[in-house]
């Protein structure tokens, strides 16, 4: 057997990783800007989350939620206040599509509705649903083309408004800050414009945290940026620093019903060990301050280079454009600078480095990027 050849592959072979960078099967070390797709929240290999999930696989690794799991309760709770958001209920799955679609099931329950609006460049998954609310054919297979999805330009108002009062949408989702769309911000004045017209039509504002969230930005949530609360919030990628997990935390106004939703492996003891460590880390090391502190120092050094065309983002979200493609300049700072980043279609690269980098680590990446340009 072989494996399905979906992903086109850099002919690099990762074998270790601590803190902030990792190293290959040839012993090269290289500085870790893109943190695994923004997965890798406290570090590679935090010594207090090995210790963590080590310690919980050597006590119990797996049992289903047929049973009380005082860990999850305990995450509800640690995530509840590190958040600002204890009011609200949290449901645990695997992943952010996993996330997507049933946030996107709860808010069809909860006002019977079935068109979403999403937004140009979006990317909310690639199952069922949550691909169907992503802006990108070429994804969505036709058993998923099922015309439930409107898409609207970023930050347009008066579009959204003139959708919304139609009064049969059931949700608007949007990423607190867009990552496969080219780290787009959404305008305070927009989200909040939308938070008022949902609320006024009785539609579901899901705010999609899955990439932007965790302290990725600088604060706990982007949106939080703009002084809103949505009334569901989908996270995943960092809240687990690379153990598959992703939950929703929902809002007061939803009523939980047994069996409504469900999931095998979702909120597992291992799981929840993990996502626990992450928080112990993020808390004890200040990561949400970090983020918000470096990502400031960066993103005004690299708007101070020329011939970037322009860089978008918040915290440790960051955004490079250039006039012309990126391929070759991304591909110089993995084999000449070993520097990884991720892209953004043609002419973003696109950061997501763990949140621990350090200002030294900053600079030393803005120094191989001036040395990848020239």
């Amino acid at each position: 057997m072989t494996l399905f050849d979906v992903y086109p592959l850099f002919d690099i072979n990762i074998v270790k990783g601590k803190g902030c960078h990792v190293w290959d099967d040839h012993g090269t070390e290289y500085l870790d800007l893109y943190g695994g797709h923004a997965v890798i929240s406290i570090g590679h290999a935090h010594p207090h989350y090995v210790e963590a999930l080590s310690r919980q696989a050597a006590t119990l690794g797996f049992y289903s939620n047929s049973v009380v799991n005082t860990l999850q309760q305990q995450l509800a709770e640690r995530m509840g206040h590190a958040c600002e958001y204890e009011d609200y209920s949290l449901f645990l799955i695997n992943s952010g599509a996993e996330a997507n679609e049933n946030a996107l099931k709860l808010a069809s329950f909860y006002n019977g509705r079935t068109r979403v609006v999403a937004f140009s460049k979006a990317f909310h998954g690639r199952t069922s649903l949550a691909v169907e609310a992503t802006h990108n054919p070429k994804i969505i297979a036709p058993i998923n083309a099922n015309k439930h999805v409107t898409f609207l330009e970023l930050n347009d108002t008066e579009a959204a408004r003139a959708e919304l009062a139609k009064g049969d949408v059931c949700a608007v989702i949007i990423e607190g800050i867009q990552g496969v769309g080219g780290i787009r911000v959404p305008d305070a004045a927009f989200l909040r414009a939308l938070r008022t017209m949902c609320d006024e039509t009785d539609t579901v504002l899901i705010l999609d945290e899955i990439q932007s969230g965790y302290g990725r930005s600088g604060r706990f949530f982007a949106h939080q940026h703009a002084g809103i609360r949505p009334d569901l919030i989908t996270v995943a990628k960092g809240i687990a620093n690379g153990f598959p997990m992703g939950g929703v935390l929902i809002s007061p106004k939803f009523k939980p019903v047994h069996g409504q939703l469900g999931t095998t492996f979702g909120g597992n003891h291992l799981g929840c060990a993990a996502a626990l460590a992450v928080l112990d880390v993020m808390e004890t090391e200040h990561l949400v301050d970090n983020a918000a502190r470096v990502g400031a120092r960066l993103l005004e050094e690299l708007r101070a280079l020329p011939g970037i065309k322009e860089v978008r983002g918040e915290g440790l979200m960051i955004g490079i454009e250039f006039a012309e493609p990126a391929q070759e300049l991304r591909r110089r700072l993995i084999f000449e600078q070993h520097v990884f980043t991720g892209a953004s279609g043609t002419n973003v690269i696109r950061l997501l480095p763990p949140l621990c980098l350090t200002t030294d680590e900053a600079d030393e990446f803005v120094s191989r990027l001036r040395k990848a340009m020239v």
